[in-house]
C-alpha cells in the first residue's frame, strides 16, 4: 500500500535500544500513576469511599488522562535527550502514505461496525445503527488519540515488539490499554462486568493498530488516525444501556487484528533483536 515516494518512511526506524531500554516497566508504572493516581480519589468520591463532591475532581480527572504522553516524554528524554523527543514527536508528521492507509485507519472498523447493526436491524434488533459524535465530542476524541499514541504505540510498542515481537506485543499492550481506562469506566458507569468484552475490544483494537503502525512506517500519525477512528463511530455511547454495539464492536476489531497481524508473527520482532 506505501507507494514509491513513501519509501523513505522505511528507512525512519526506532533507534538501536539500550538494555535499559528495553523495557517498557517504567512507561506503564509511571502512566498508571499519573492516570490512576489523578482519577482514582474522584472515582472513590463518587463511590462514597471518600467525603466531597466528585464534580470537584474532574479537572484531576482530565490531567489523568495526558499520562501516557506525559511517560512517553520524560522517558524519552531522560534516554535519549532532546533528540529522543524530537524523534517521538516528528513521527506525528509521517503523513505521506497511500490514501488506503487512510482508509483502514479512519473509516473500515466505523463502517463495519454500522453493517453489523445495519444486518442486526434487519434481523429485528432496535436500535441506531451509527454513533457518530458532536463536533465536541469529536475534537475532544483527537486530543485523546494523539495524548494516548504517543504513549502507546509511539513508546511502548517499538519495545515491547523488540522483546516479544508484534503479535504477543500487542496483545500485551491490548490489556494494558484496558486496564488503564478502569478507573474511567467506573467514573462513567461502564458495566465491569463486561470486562472480557472490554478484553477482546481493546486487544482486537491494538493488533490493528499495530499493522498500520507497521505498514506506514511506525508513522504515528496513522496510528492517532486509528485510534480516532473508533471515536468516529463510538459503540461505548450505547452503554451502559445497550451492549450490543460494544459486542459487534469488539467482534470487528478482533477479526480485523487476527486478520492482518497473525499469531505467526509473534517472534518475529523479538528475534530480529536478538540477532541485533
Amino acid at each position: 500500500m506505501i507507494t514509491g515516494r513513501n519509501l523513505r518512511l522505511r528507512s525512519l526506524s526506532i533507534p538501536p535500544m539500550t538494555s535499559s531500554s528495553r523495557t517498557v516497566a517504567p512507561f506503564f508504572l509511571l502512566t498508571f500513576g499519573i492516570t490512576w493516581g489523578l482519577q482514582l480519589p474522584g472515582v472513590f468520591v463518587q463511590q462514597g469511599l471518600l467525603p466531597g463532591s466528585s464534580e470537584a475532581y474532574l479537572p484531576l480527572a482530565g490531567l489523568g488522562m495526558l499520562g501516557p504522553a506525559v511517560a512517553a516524554t520524560v522517558l524519552s528524554a531522560r534516554q535519549g535527550g532532546k533528540g529522543a523527543v524530537r524523534q517521538l514527536y516528528g513521527r506525528l508528521l509521517l503523513w505521506r502514505v497511500s490514501a488506503l492507509w487512510y482508509v483502514a485507519a479512519l473509516a473500515v472498523p466505523a463502517l463495519l461496525l454500522s453493517a453489523v447493526l445495519g444486518l442486526l436491524r434487519v434481523a429485528g434488533r432496535q436500535g441506531p445503527i451509527e454513533y457518530f459524535p458532536v463536533v465536541g465530542a469529536l475534537v475532544f476524541g483527537l486530543v485523546i488519540s494523539v495524548v494516548e499514541e504517543l504513549g502507546w504505540r509511539g513508546y511502548a510498542l517499538p519495545r515491547l515488539e523488540a522483546r516479544f515481537g508484534p503479535f504477543l506485543a500487542s496483545t500485551l499492550l491490548g490489556v494494558a490499554w484496558y486496564l488503564w481506562h478502569i478507573p474511567m469506566f467506573v467514573g462513567l458507569g461502564v458495566p465491569l462486568d463486561l470486562v472480557l468484552v472490554m478484553l477482546l475490544y481493546f486487544t482486537g483494537a491494538s493488533l490493528y493498530m499495530t499493522w498500520i503502525a507497521r505498514g506506514t512506517g511506525q508513522s504515528l500519525l496513522l496510528a492517532v488516525a486509528a485510534h480516532w477512528g473508533a471515536h468516529l463511530n463510538n459503540s461505548h455511547r450505547a452503554l451502559p444501556d445497550d451492549v450490543v454495539p460494544l459486542v459487534a464492536h469488539a467482534i470487528i476489531y478482533a477479526a480485523l487484528g487476527l486478520f492482518v497481524l497473525r499469531p505467526r508473527d509473534r517472534q518475529r520482532g523479538g528475534l530480529a533483536a536478538e540477532r541485533a
